[in-house]
């Protein structure tokens, strides 16, 4: 009588079985992987890669007048002749200084404010909460260019009431700078507010109540607990109202209406706005538009590893 044993799998069919069968969920894991990435590859692709693609070519060209000019502009290739007139460009010069003068006064006054607005709804002596970040982020949902013609009017001399209350001119070339950053201010603070009021919310109640406990006060607690733990927030805040400050538009071409302290080229982008749709020249607008595009990277990336410095302490 003969007792039939089953065969035992060799080890190299056992690693080999097992061998496929870790290669084949890999493999489908990768296509599946490929296959979520592609909408956002290729909406990539189409909003942000060709248009800047495209600006950069467009920036290597000019159009000029060739013969006696019957046949009209023809686009000719200079290569990096654009980027260095607009560098040299005293407009463009000019309206760069403004924005730097503009994000001093305007990035600390605006995230300082909605920090101490969050931290004072977010605190346990804060009544009506919902009403008060009701009124704070309102501003945020007026259109821009609605806002600046709200306060374009308050500024006007003749029948603004703040003329009166201020020791300058809103208007005037001495003004004009802080009233723009006044409007920029005021419009994106809740906006703030509502982003580091969220963060304080995830904020762990036990530490608070620890704090409590051992005597820390409401702004001790505030300025030793909450705003070390949303400092990552605060960053990229941080970052997103630098870029935001970079191209500054809205106010000063409404402002441009009513005063002729803001000319068409205040800001970069204004600057960008009158080379390409009032001058027609389009190389010099994309040259620029490019280099504000390098800026914005550039600080961007250095506010990024700043952040990063601090958050490894």
């Amino acid at each position: 009588m003969s007792v039939l044993t089953p065969s035992r799998p060799t080890a190299e069919n056992a690693f080999g079985t097992g061998a496929a069968a870790t290669h084949r969920p890999a493999r489908g894991g990768r296509r599946g992987g490929l296959l979520l990435a592609a909408p956002f590859a290729l909406l990539l692709t189409a909003t942000v890669l060709i248009p800047v693609g495209y600006a950069i070519y467009l920036s290597l060209f000019t159009d000029r007048l060739t013969g006696l000019g019957f046949s009209g502009p023809e686009q000719v290739f200079v290569w990096l002749d654009n980027y260095g007139n607009v560098l040299t460009d005293g407009a463009f010069l000019d309206g760069v200084g403004h924005v730097a003068l503009f994000s001093l006064i305007h990035i600390p006054l605006m995230l300082g404010g909605a920090l101490v607005l969050a931290l004072l709804l977010d605190s346990a002596v804060a009544r009506l909460r919902g009403l008060w970040t009701l009124a704070v982020f309102l501003p945020y949902a007026v259109p821009g260019v609605i806002a600046g013609l709200i306060w374009a009017y308050l500024y006007s001399p003749t029948i603004g009431p703040l003329t009166d209350l201020l020791p300058f001119d809103p208007l005037g070339s001495d003004g004009a700078l802080a009233s723009i950053a006044n409007m920029a201010t005021w419009q994106w603070c809740g906006y703030n507010m509502i982003i580091f009021l969220t963060a304080l919310r995830s904020v762990p109640r036990e530490i608070l109540e620890a704090a409590r406990v051992d005597g820390a006060g409401p702004v001790r607690t505030a300025l030793r607990i909450k705003v070390p733990v949303i400092r990552p927030t605060l960053f990229v805040a941080l970052i997103f109202t630098v870029i935001g400050s970079l191209q500054l538009f809205t106010e000063p071409l409404v402002l441009h209406n009513f005063t002729g302290s803001v000319t068409t080229n205040w800001s970069p982008s204004l600057y960008v706005y009158d080379s390409a749709f009032i001058n027609n020249e389009y190389g010099r607008a994309a040259a620029a538009s490019i280099i504000l595009a390098l800026v914005s990277a550039l600080l961007s990336a250095l506010v990024m590893r700043l952040s990063t410095r601090r958050s490894a302490r």
